[in-house]
């Protein structure tokens, strides 16, 4: 979710009745307790994040039982504006951890020096293939999911038509008009779909591959909600507004977040996913430089890859864990995409490529 991210329960969530967490601005919400003073002597840890962040309530008491201390939540819109106030409070951080850095953007965070480096313990039990920042250590991951293209199963049914499947289905005509994604210099999903199409054709085709799909209709919004809850007729939000494209850039943990909302949940989700659109999304937490509360900071990042935290998450963010043997929700398994071949992009090659893909996309699709 963000990030944004970056998930997409907290829309959902909205247009079937609960609270939203995806909009813009901040919140804050805290775990009450006492015990110990961290360095600056606060019994409270700040975790900043983007406005997806969600924990059980009983998870966050339960961290505080263990170490004492209570964690205040400060939410700062989506993964790219969170990371960019950090980057703006760079030495005088308004927070101790900060959660929500993906790998689409990490190389922004580490870059710019935000993080002091802390190897969390229980780090040995995290898969090794998402430890971007091994023997450095300045960020520990958390989770993953994969931002994928979602379809609207009743509208393909009442077509006779079969829902794409792969990036190369999406520039055919039967699906002209039908797609909807996110802005990817403004949007965390909107980046990881064109990272995604960068990762499939290459540097030399992915712009002839844009090409294709703006010539076939593609639409473009500034982020994920409006996307998902405003243009996608396959979302509890679409449905209301009436919306009218049946394809979207989403995740491929977004049917089962339709399946719990709604009331009664049915026996199927309304929406599925085109396994063959993924891309592969990490999400980091690291110990902020110049953070007052060090020592809670660091009990911080050891209880986010703690099974307990772990085990929360699926249905709280709609994310996979990456800690071995944290055990996933039946509903989260039941009704979510397994994607077994999703597309990557090494860190580095983001790091260097990210602004050029991102100018040469814009000038392609937005301009």
């Amino acid at each position: 979710m963000s990030t944004t991210q970056k998930i997409a329960v907290t829309a959902v969530a909205a247009a079937l009745g609960a609270t939203a967490l995806a909009g813009c601005g901040s919140s804050d919400d805290s775990a009450s307790g006492s015990g110990p003073t961290g360095s600056s002597g606060s019994k409270t840890v700040t975790l900043v994040s983007h406005d997806s962040f969600n924990a059980s309530k009983e998870v966050l008491k339960e961290f505080t039982a263990q170490t004492g201390y209570t964690v205040k939540v400060l939410k700062s819109g989506d993964a790219g504006a969170a990371l960019n106030q950090e980057i703006l409070t760079k030495g005088s951080p308004r927070g101790d951890v900060f959660f929500g850095v993906d790998n689409t953007l990490l190389s922004r965070a580490l870059d710019n020096g935000l993080f002091t480096p802390y190897e969390a313990k229980g780090l040995d039990q995290v898969a090794a293939d998402v430890q971007l920042d091994a023997g450095k250590h300045r960020v520990t991951p958390v989770d993953t999911g994969d931002i994928c293209v979602n379809y609207d199963k009743k509208y393909f049914a009442d077509k006779k038509l079969a829902p794409p499947k792969t990036f190369d289905d999406l520039a055919k005509p039967a699906y002209k008009d039908l797609l909807v994604t996110e802005n990817a210099a403004t949007s965390s999903p909107g980046l990881g779909f064109l990272l995604g199409t960068v990762a499939t054709y290459g540097e030399d085709g992915y712009q002839d591959y844009w090409k294709k799909l703006k010539d076939n209709g593609v639409k473009v919004v500034d982020g994920w909600e409006q996307a998902y809850n405003e243009e996608f007729s396959g979302s509890a939000g679409g449905k209301k507004a009436k919306a009218d494209r049946p394809l979207v850039v989403s995740y491929a943990s977004s049917p089962p977040v339709e399946v719990l909302y709604a009331d009664p949940q049915p026996k199927s989700a309304p929406t599925g996913v085109a396994t063959g659109t993924c891309f592969r999304q990490i999400e980091f937490a690291g110990l902020l430089d110049g953070a007052k509360n060090e020592a809670g900071g660091k009990a911080l990042l050891d209880f986010l890859i703690g099974k307990k935290f772990q085990e929360d998450m699926p249905l709280n963010m709609f994310v996979s864990p990456v800690t071995k043997g944290a055990k996933v929700p039946d509903l989260f398994t039941k009704f979510g995409a397994t994607v077994d071949k999703p597309t990557t992009v090494a860190p580095d090659e983001i790091a260097k490529n990210r602004e050029q893909w991102v100018q040469s996309w814009s000038s392609l699709v937005v301009k």
